[in-house]
């Protein structure tokens, strides 16, 4: 299955968008595999702006960036958005020592976690 058909249809475009964006800035050529919490961008009323975590990849590596999106009369305005630590690491493999840090934080608050490895990410 094609990872943006999974993807809800009002996000797409700016989550294409902010995907161009963040490569021209960059210098890179990640795609978009995915949106994480993407409830609240969809409950936000039009023309307000939001936040999208978005799920990039690039071959073998994957990240997650939490971009604000504020809509313009011909597209969008996007920049980083530093609110507050998300649950989903930044690197979704993360350099050795922040991982352990990682489950401490997450373990107290979930009785238990589930640890997926695929391809050497987590």
């Amino acid at each position: 299955m094609d990872p943006i058909s999974n993807i809800p249809k009002e996000l797409r475009q700016p989550g294409e968008a902010a995907v161009k964006w963040l490569n021209e800035k960059n210098n890179n050529s990640f795609y978009l595999t995915g949106i994480v919490d993407y409830e609240s961008a969809l409950s936000t009323k039009t023309g307000e702006d939001y936040e999208l975590g978005l799920v990039l990849c690039n071959g073998q590596v994957c990240v997650r960036e939490q971009i604000k999106v504020s809509p313009q009369k011909s597209g969008y305005k996007f920049n980083f958005a530093y609110s507050s630590i998300p649950d989903i690491p930044p690197l979704l493999d993360p350099p050795e020592g922040i991982r352990s840090v990682w489950l401490a934080n997450v373990l107290q608050k979930h009785d238990f976690v589930v640890l997926l490895f695929y391809r050497g990410l987590w």
